[in-house]
């Protein structure tokens, strides 16, 4: 049974995302339970290794720019409906995360124009925080709304990530090889790499005392946050997973939680041999003595890997995981590689039990975050 939400407690209280699946909680869930893939072919005027890779439909065409603004713009319009919270309220900040956006491919005048444009559509008056840590920018922006709140800086906090195709990003990952040429088949024996995609997703973060007053839904709380660098280099890991074991165990320390009290753990799952490795590492250090160990699963084989928007799709992810019990399969994972030394989701829906859920984002310069989910009791 999931323990009674104390006063304190910074609580999730709206939710939005829109992918290459869709843009509702429900619709792309049950998609993602189906076993549905938004990976498509995808042409390019530029010599990249592979033309798939995941979009989101109805953006604008303009630019780069046109497509990051409106992805950003609609999840805090949504984020802000769920939670029934007024967008320009006193109290209400913005806190938004991506890897690149449209930086990489347009003139720009600062790097956050996206963001206050996005921030100012939803009706929110104030400068935005941006985050920028590569793939964990999406949970980085969750762990700092997190922060904000509970110091008391902000009443509420809107955090997301979001990120759009462009052709600098499909460039730059086809030079430095980290594209799969057919599929994204992560924690497989056959796996060779990812696949790029688009997306976004914000949540709402407040106090619970604060959602109790308003009369807001609670959808979970958000027990910890952790985070850590390796400092090994601009793209490679550490291959010894040691930044990965301290992110996780930071968090599960703010929780004041145990490996063994894990049910369920989105991880990064890029399907590149060395995230791969590394990942499998850290999970044997971190759970392969626990009594119970969490049961594993992994959206990007679906959705495409969003970069800066990642950290934050799968922790809405999480959360409807924990809403309903189950998890969808690993898309792709039909033959997992030796040596895996968790459960994974494999085959179809698979059901978990207990109330608490993991987030982990592995991001290039060593980035490496941890975010911990609890399903919201009364």
């Amino acid at each position: 049974m999931p323990r009674p939400i104390r006063p304190d407690d910074v609580c999730i209280t709206g939710m939005a995302w829109n992918t290459p699946l869709g843009d509702t909680l429900d619709g792309v869930w049950q998609r993602l339970l189906a076993g549905d893939s938004g990976v498509a072919d995808t042409p390019s005027a530029h010599p990249v290794r592979t033309t798939l890779a995941a979009t989101v439909p109805g953006l604008p065409q303009e630019s780069a720019g046109a497509r990051q603004t409106a992805l950003a713009a609609g999840v805090l319009t949504g984020a802000f409906d769920a939670a029934g919270l007024d967008p320009a309220g006193p109290g209400v900040r913005v806190v938004l995360g991506t890897s690149f956006g449209p930086l990489l491919d347009e003139p720009f005048e600062a790097a956050d124009d996206w963001a206050v444009a996005a921030a100012g559509r939803a009706g929110h008056p104030h400068r935005p925080v941006s985050v920028s840590t590569a793939c964990s920018a999406g949970a980085d922006s969750v762990l700092l709304a997190a922060e904000l709140v509970r110091a008391g800086w902000a009443d509420a906090c809107v955090a997301g990530g979001v990120d759009v195709l462009t052709p600098a990003k499909r460039l730059g990952h086809t030079a430095l090889g980290t594209m799969s040429e057919d599929r994204l088949r992560a924690f497989d024996e056959r796996h060779s790499g990812m696949l790029l995609g688009e997306g976004a997703a914000a949540l709402v973060l407040e106090r619970a005392s604060s959602a109790r007053a308003r009369s807001a839904p609670v959808l979970a709380v958000l027990s910890g946050a952790g985070s850590a660098n390796d400092a090994t280099g601009l793209t490679a890991p550490d291959p010894s997973g040691e930044s990965v074991v301290l992110a996780v165990r930071r968090c599960l320390a703010a929780a004041g939680r145990t490996p063994q009290e894990v049910a369920v753990l989105n991880a990064h799952a890029t399907g590149t041999v060395v995230n791969d490795a590394v990942e499998s590492t850290s999970l044997a250090r971190l759970f392969g003595g626990a009594e119970r160990a969490p049961l594993v699963f992994a959206t990007k084989g679906a959705l495409g890997h969003s970069l800066g928007a990642t950290g934050a799709i799968e922790a809405v992810s999480v959360v409807l995981a924990l809403r309903d019990g189950r998890v969808p399969a690993v898309h792709g994972l039909e033959r997992p590689m030796a040596g895996f030394p968790l459960p994974l989701a494999v085959g179809g829906p698979t059901r978990f039990e207990g109330g608490l859920g993991a987030s982990l984002t592995i991001g290039f310069g060593g980035f490496n975050t941890c975010l911990l989910f609890e399903r919201a009791g009364r």
